[in-house]
């Protein structure tokens, strides 16, 4: 088995902010990164303390949204100079990991 070190990256975003499709638009097209998936959370809250969430009466277009990506870590630091204007601070964790090749 080989295995290859890379950086995971989980983004934070809000789903009204306006920034979830630019933001997969810059991974897809401009930077090739080697995947994304991209969750819709049923509830959460930031630094504001403000609760958003769903029920099943209720669908919000304001629920939380994580989009998360892995690719080489000197490539994943080059996109997040890249993608600095689309996410607001502290709204970006990384760590290592490693893919089985």
């Amino acid at each position: 088995m080989k295995f290859t070190d890379v950086t995971v990256v989980r983004i934070y975003l809000m789903e009204a902010s306006g920034r979830v499709q630019p933001l997969l638009s810059q991974l897809h097209d401009h930077e090739s990164v080697r995947g994304v998936t991209v969750f819709r959370g049923i509830s959460g809250f930031g630094k504001s303390g403000v609760m958003h969430a769903s029920s099943l009466l209720d669908m919000s277009l304001d629920l939380p949204v994580v989009v998360e990506f892995f690719d080489d870590s000197d490539k994943v630091a080059v996109i997040l100079d890249h993608i600095a204007s689309l996410v607001d601070p502290g709204h970006v964790v990384t760590w290592s990991a490693q893919v089985l090749e």
